[in-house]
């Protein structure tokens, strides 16, 4: 009787706990959340602003932001970004980021833009750069994505770009979409937040673009994040961030406690300089934490022609080649010369292709014990000039227990 009772009382217990496993699962998978941001936004130089009353622009359209509130999650979940992009009549390729803004209480890019707040001084490099690092005041913004427009997408793909269009290429892509994980960010793409997206178009005709964040509400562990420096030129009056030229870019920062598991998060893009710029070279890049070399590597890449579908207008040159094809009377394999179609956008670069997102490098840094550390970042980039415009876009934050 008493081993009944024993068997009667732990199939109770297991058919309780599975209960509750089954409720919980069904509690995430309800709670699992895709919020829509912006849908057909455009973003563009002096045009249409859009019918979205809650989206604001800036830089007279070439920044677009909203205050976005969601769940708290207090178990954590995963987070995925999504965001889509059409032409709507620029043809050219641009940079582009979204950012995401959450201590209202320092200053920010819209602060600035707005002209509500001034860069601190203790932000500015060289006395000419100002918001490029954090200080007490000021945090530059975490870029949620770095991504490039390809030329065209959309609004150009069309049969007018039919001579265009390799044979390898069914179609013209009506849009470019990019997904990428952003998990570490959780805490500051929960509650209440703004995000903003900023594309370098200086036509009125500009893009549209669709925004989302994908949360699973899985149950994961959180992490602590830190900025630290940006220098991308969200506001109008900013520098042109050439000065990895002249010199290493330094962060000093505090830690108020030991930080465990540090991850360093940098994203990095050469641009300008047309033939023989930065943005066709290979240019190391050298970060080091409290002088010591944490990262050692040239940012570059080398598929840009996987892109082709999505840049209708990129301008396409003949280049000599010889070709092994199977001749059709000898079946046999020949070689002769042809001419070969190449594209602006198949050429390699810094680091990015027209129509690609740029992932981060992530870097596991260990512990670093409370107070004082040193972010240094040295890159022996070109000089800018009046025509050929040089610059590198950087940014970095770290994450930690």
């Amino acid at each position: 009787m008493k081993n009944l009772r024993k068997n009667y009382s732990m199939k109770t217990t297991y058919l309780i706990l599975s209960l509750m496993l089954c409720f919980c699962f069904k509690s995430v998978a309800q709670d699992a959340l895709n919020y829509t941001v912006f849908k057909n936004q455009p973003i563009n130089f002096g045009g249409n602003p859009g019918n979205d009353q809650e989206t604001t622009r800036l830089q007279n359209g070439r920044i677009v932001y909203k205050k976005v509130t969601v769940p708290n999650f207090p178990l954590g979940t995963d987070v995925t970004i999504k965001l889509s992009l059409r032409s709507n009549g620029d043809r050219w390729d641009k940079s582009g980021s979204c950012f995401v803004v959450t201590d209202t209480s320092k200053i920010s890019i819209l602060d600035v833009s707005k002209g509500e707040k001034t860069f601190p001084v203790s932000s500015t490099l060289n006395d000419k750069f100002g918001g490029v690092k954090a200080s007490d005041t000021y945090s530059p913004v975490i870029e949620l994505l770095r991504f490039m427009t390809p030329f065209g997408v959309g609004y150009y793909s069309n049969e007018e770009g039919k001579h265009r269009k390799p044979v390898y290429i069914p179609k013209w892509e009506n849009e470019v979409v990019w997904e990428l994980d952003i998990s570490q960010l959780a805490t500051l793409v929960s509650n209440t937040f703004y995000v903003g997206v900023w594309i370098d178009s200086w036509t009125k005709e500009g893009y549209n673009v669709d925004l989302s964040l994908v949360y699973s509400n899985r149950p994961r562990k959180t992490v602590q994040v830190k900025s630290l420096v940006n220098t991308i030129s969200y506001v109008d009056g900013q520098s042109l961030p050439d000065f990895f030229a002249i010199t290493p870019l330094e962060e000093n920062f505090k830690l108020d406690k030991d930080a465990k598991n540090v991850k360093l998060y940098y994203t990095t893009t050469g641009h300008g300089g047309h033939e023989g710029g930065d943005e066709f070279i290979k240019i190391k890049n050298s970060v080091f934490m409290d002088n010591e070399l944490v990262l050692d590597t040239i940012p570059w890449r080398d598929d840009c022609a996987s892109f082709r579908r999505f840049n209708p207008t990129s301008g396409v040159w003949l280049k000599k080649d010889t070709a092994s094809y199977i001749d059709e009377e000898s079946h046999t394999y020949k070689t002769k010369e042809i001419k070969e179609r190449i594209a602006s956008s198949d050429l390699s670069r810094s680091n990015w292709c027209p129509g690609s997102l740029v992932k981060p490098f992530v870097v596991e840094l260990g512990d670093l014990k409370k107070g004082e550390h040193i972010l240094k970042i040295s890159i022996p980039a070109t000089l800018a000039t009046e025509d050929k415009l040089n610059h590198w876009l950087v940014s970095a934050y770290i994450v930690y227990h």
